[in-house]
């Protein structure tokens, strides 16, 4: 008798419990956004007592940190973390991503630069060959909003101001998030260089300076461990 595939919430689960191994005892862990970082919260309550606390990427995460009993650090407290613990909305074969769906990603991207280890936790679905089927999240100041589509127009892209309840979406930061859709980003280094030049630009949401580490993917057949170095 064949047994039922784990649905994508299963495997969320799954690889929110393996990034626990990540996690020194007595320390302090970046914690990321999203569905899947929500499994990982939730297995984190099971050794509060045996770390310090978290520093958080967005105020939802935050909440759900203090509501488990897990102290929140502000990022300007802490020197440097030993393992950042983040979702992706895509990855690649070298541990590139493309992250931001859920608006947190110049937050994400600042956690990740104060860490010493970035460990990926995705499902199967957000393994890619090449990045940008995904529309691109990139965070941007108001006023630049429409001179930054303009300017991905010119690069093949289709770009537009994300909105929620009939209004451009306001980040945690303030600030609107511009998404991107029909690129092909092939070098990702060089293009979230680029990108990150341009006036009116906060946050790329390429991550290939501060990339995975460590992927642990979730698959029908387990969590499949990539190391990316």
């Amino acid at each position: 008798m064949s047994s039922t595939p784990p649905t994508q919430d299963e495997l969320k689960a799954q690889v929110g419990r393996a990034a626990l191994a990540y996690v020194q005892p007595g320390s302090i862990v970046g914690v990321g956004t999203g569905s899947t970082v929500n499994k990982f919260i939730d297995a984190l309550a099971s050794m509060k007592d045996q770390i310090k606390g978290a520093v958080s990427s967005s105020v939802a995460s935050t909440e759900r940190l203090k509501a488990l009993g897990i102290p929140v650090f502000d990022s300007n407290e802490v020197e440097e973390l030993g393992v950042y613990i983040d979702g992706a909305d895509e990855i690649d074969g070298g541990g590139n991503m493309i992250k931001g769906g859920g608006a947190a990603l110049t937050r994400e991207k600042i956690v990740a630069a104060q860490s010493r280890q970035f460990v990926c936790i995705a499902d199967a679905s957000k393994r890619v060959e090449v990045l940008g089927a995904f529309p691109l999240p990139v965070e941007v100041i108001p006023m630049a909003a429409r001179r930054i589509i303009r300017q991905f127009s010119r690069m093949g892209g289709v770009a537009q101001v994300r909105e929620k309840d009939g209004a451009a979406l306001v980040t945690d930061n303030g600030q609107h998030i511009v998404d991107v859709s029909g690129l092909r980003i092939s070098d990702p280094k060089a293009f979230e260089l680029e990108v990150s030049q341009w006036p009116g630009v906060v946050t790329v949401g390429v991550f290939a300076l501060q990339r995975a580490n460590v992927c642990l993917l979730g698959t029908p057949s387990g969590v499949e461990t990539l190391n990316f170095g």
